[in-house]
């Protein structure tokens, strides 16, 4: 039997997608606490928000090392990674983050162009780009790419980040409105446990 997040990914019934989507909150609080709870409705709520508001939009430093701490909390912690996220210029960042959405929808620009600040790499881009257009950018998550048949050893390089992402917008586009290729990810997280 596959598991269930492979098994979802077989799945061609919206309603099924929908019911994990639909768990994904639990999921997350059984995973991570009220911790990531909190960092998780901050970045799914109020961060899109903030940035849809600067017109513009940009991201500030100490939004950046969240959605870095929100990224760790749902996977692997990485402390240096999150020690050079903190080491970044404030205006540096709200420079590079300001170019990087500028550039959108390009698939790889942005992520290239984020991908330049320290502690930043392919990952922690694709929360950034995910949390302002998550109709374009999924968030670039292990277990999500564990469950998608034939993209191969996981990676965390721009190559197979595009690989993955052009599956997961495939999907979405299958499944019809309203799913995003984040939205995809999320359902396919919630049904691997969030492990």
């Amino acid at each position: 039997m596959s598991p269930p997040a492979e098994a979802l990914w077989a799945e061609e019934d919206a309603g099924i997608w929908s019911a994990w989507h639909g768990r994904y909150p639990e999921i997350v609080a059984h995973h991570g606490g009220e911790r990531l709870s909190g960092l998780d409705t901050w970045y799914g709520q109020t961060l899109p928000e903030l940035l849809r508001n600067r017109q513009p939009p940009y991201l500030l430093r100490d939004e950046l090392v969240r959605v870095t701490e929100w990224k760790m909390r749902r996977g692997v912690w990485r402390g240096r990674n999150l020690a050079l996220v903190r080491q970044n210029d404030a205006a540096t960042v709200e420079r590079t983050s300001r170019a990087a959405f500028a550039l959108i929808p390009d698939v790889r620009k942005p992520v290239a162009a984020l991908a330049e600040l320290g502690g930043v790499g392919v990952a922690t881009a694709s929360a950034v780009l995910a949390s302002l257009r998550p109709d374009v950018y999924p968030f670039f998550d292990e277990l999500i790419a564990k469950a998608m048949p034939g993209l191969g050893a996981v990676a965390f390089t721009m190559p197979y980040y595009l690989r993955y992402a052009e599956r997961l917008r495939e999907r979405a586009v299958r499944l019809g409105p309203p799913w995003t290729p984040h939205a995809v990810g999320q359902a396919l997280w919630a049904a691997a446990g969030g492990k």
